[in-house]
């Protein structure tokens, strides 16, 4: 993954005194972690402070008022099909703007940020007549968020950033069926699924990410598929000559039953994903964070892995607003 490594003048120095620990673990020359020490680095982190994430990417996007030819470009210009909406496709016609979004939350004390690939397989994109583009999105979008990283790592060596390749959901659902009248009916097989994750994976792969994190699951089936993609990339394509980076996965629920879309309760999502054998699980979005806390605290009683929760906003309250 060398060659996509943004390359910048002047190794960062020694780190000395309380920081020290840290230079086990960096890449002088790149502001970054060592590849093979991402997983090492995480266990060390965790046990001395929370680590954070960064927020949503959906709403600060919005603040820059983007109009559908922002998201065409140039390169985009005479596509057929409407593009806005498509915030992947910022990475590649607005990358200076996604860039930007990343470093603000890297400053704002992020440890880790996702790549703005969270639709970033030939299933989301389908919608926009652009699945042929999901390779490319996926490594530029690794590139675009290390250009971030390395900038403020740069700037705060103790704090190395870390870029986590965002594997969405897609639009599709394997558990369910999206046809009232026809319950046995599915509009994507697992084979299909899997084809998908395993082309997102390959871009995240060769664009040098730290860390996949299989988010927003909602469909149980849909994350085991992002799994098997997952190792069958790794074991069976790559033929095992990488190892694996950290797995983070990411559940969602629904209402305050604490059950996902598809049904199932924490304790039953957490043992439908055990044999993964993830770094990290947890929640995010839902019902925002007061009301996902005893959700987070039951996932916390069983797992055997770390916990993590990046919860939104909340429901809106009468007046439209959101209290949290």
């Amino acid at each position: 993954v060398e060659h996509h490594i943004v390359k910048m003048s002047g190794a960062i120095p020694e780190l000395k005194g309380e920081h020290a620990w840290v230079n086990e673990f960096l890449d002088h020359e790149n502001a970054r972690v060592k590849p093979g020490k991402v997983e090492a680095y995480l266990h060390e982190l965790f046990k001395r402070r929370i680590a954070g994430l960064d927020g949503a990417m959906g709403t600060m996007i919005q603040r820059y008022k983007l109009e559908e030819e922002d998201f065409r470009g140039e390169r985009f210009k005479e596509h057929k099909a409407p593009l806005k909406g498509n915030n992947d496709l910022l990475i590649i016609t607005k990358g200076d703007i996604i860039s930007d979004i990343h470093e603000q939350y890297y400053r704002a004390g992020a440890d880790i940020c996702e790549t703005n690939t969270f639709n970033g397989t030939s299933i989301a994109q389908a919608d926009y007549e652009l699945e042929y583009l999901v390779y490319e999105l996926n490594v530029e979008g690794v590139k675009v968020a290390r250009r971030a990283a390395q900038k403020v790592t740069r700037d705060q060596p103790h704090r190395p950033r870390m870029v986590a390749g965002a594997i969405g959901p897609t639009n599709k659902t394997l558990s369910m069926s999206p046809d009232v009248e026809d319950p046995s009916f599915r509009a994507v097989t697992w084979e299909e699924v899997v084809a998908a994750y395993k082309e997102q994976i390959r871009g995240l792969h060769d664009g040098g990410v730290d860390i996949y994190m299989v988010e927003t699951v909602f469909d149980t089936l849909n994350a085991k598929a992002a799994c098997w993609a997952l190792d069958e990339f790794y074991e069976d394509d790559l033929k095992g000559e990488f190892k694996r980076p950290p797995l983070i996965i990411s559940g969602t629920i629904t209402d305050l039953s604490g059950r996902t879309f598809s049904g199932q309760t924490i304790e039953a999502f957490y043992t439908s994903m055990a044999h993964t054998k993830p770094f990290c699980i947890g929640l995010n979005c839902a019902l925002g964070a007061k009301d996902m806390r005893p959700h987070i605290a039951a996932l916390s009683n069983i797992a055997e892995c770390y916990v993590h929760a990046y919860p939104n906003a909340g429901l809106p309250n009468a007046m439209g607003c959101y209290d949290e």
